[in-house]
């Protein structure tokens, strides 16, 4: 007969390094819910970035879109192989994510309202990211990759909304493709383009 419970050894080493795998799975999976609820709102914001300067948004924020979709795929198999699941409600998913924020602002084609709730968006995803990097950091060098590679696109993500915002310089070179995602690329192949 079967153990109820099996000996995950993945799992072990990772609690003997002296990780604490039921707080990670938490924050994984709280940041695939604000990446995919950012995935959505994006794609609402982009769609009211109207007339000819709207034109020139909606590519930014179509990388910055797509990518969040990526960053979500790149975390789930980790939290499966981790023990965790997603909720079976996508409306208790999308609560998790605090995400409320990204909601349309009263003038809907407000461009720079649109713009400062993506720079928000993008800065709390640096610092969820970044706490999930100290988690794991010499401990679970798996979800540190995963986290670290995550955190660079967000990092780029919000120079772009700072740049488009304040005027400051980027360094942003425009990608080959939209959904290129040069850092999780290896961890999410739904984007793939061939």
């Amino acid at each position: 007969m079967p153990e109820s419970t099996p000996n995950v050894v993945g799992i072990s080493v990772l609690k003997q390094n002296g990780l604490d795998v039921d707080a990670l799975l938490k924050e994984l999976i709280k940041n695939a819910a604000v990446e995919f609820t950012a995935y959505y709102y994006f794609t609402n914001l982009r769609a009211h970035c109207t007339g000819m300067e709207g034109e020139g948004l909606k590519g930014i924020i179509e990388d910055a879109r797509l990518e969040d979709l990526s960053h979500f795929e790149s975390c789930l198999e980790r939290i499966y192989q981790l023990g965790g699941i997603l909720p079976n409600d996508a409306t208790e998913f999308i609560k998790i994510s605090g995400c409320e924020f990204l909601q349309l602002p009263a003038n809907p084609t407000d461009h720079k309202a649109i713009l400062e709730k993506c720079l928000k968006a993008e800065q709390g995803a640096i610092v969820n990211w970044n706490k999930i990097c100290q988690m794991t950091f010499g401990k679970d060098p798996v979800t540190y990759d995963i986290a670290k590679d995550i955190l660079a696109e967000e990092i780029e993500h919000e120079s772009w909304f700072l740049e488009l915002i304040y005027g400051r310089p980027s360094g942003h070179m425009r990608r080959k493709y939209a959904g290129e995602r040069p850092h999780t690329k290896k961890h999410s192949r739904a984007l793939d383009m061939a």
